[in-house]
């Protein structure tokens, strides 16, 4: 994902990622390392906080104040793509900040969405069914772990 985001932004002198707290913060920790290893782009980083399952009853926490946005480049970063209900919300907060562009980046997209919106720069996809779970595992620096858990019996 690092190289494809350089191909398209090899030209910008600062680019900013935001990780969704959690799994995300960590994709995110990880794509910017690789982003500073392969250029000279300033990468800024930044973590999101939500209520995932509500996140409209709970307020949205970005440590990174609107000026940190203004008229740059954003990425928002999350492990998985599912339904799109975070990364929805999270797009719709980072607007109020006034970036030039908002990009969605994730390890794993399921294809299983509610709300429309697409990851922009993606690991991989898997055809899962509703019921089964991804778990994403980032353990080890070099190397990341997908996983499909199935309900007993099916």
């Amino acid at each position: 994902m690092a190289r494809e985001i350089l191909e398209i932004h090899y030209n910008e002198k600062v680019v900013v990622l935001i990780g969704v707290d959690g799994q995300g913060l960590a994709v995110c920790e990880a794509l910017a390392n690789r982003i500073s290893e392969l250029s000279s782009i300033e990468v800024v980083k930044g973590c999101m906080s939500m209520q995932k399952d509500a996140p409209l009853d709970h307020p949205l926490e970005c440590n990174l104040d609107a000026e940190a946005l203004e008229d740059r480049i954003v990425f928002l970063i999350d492990d998985v793509l599912n339904s799109g209900r975070t990364l929805i919300h999270g797009v719709q907060h980072l607007l109020e900040g006034r970036p030039r562009e908002v990009h969605t980046a994730v390890l794993v997209d399921r294809k299983h969405r509610s709300f429309p919106i697409r990851a922009d720069f993606c690991g991989m996809t898997l055809s899962t069914q509703l019921n089964e779970h991804i778990v994403v595992d980032l353990s080890d620096q070099d190397c990341a772990t997908v996983h499909v858990e199935r309900p007993l019996g099916s």
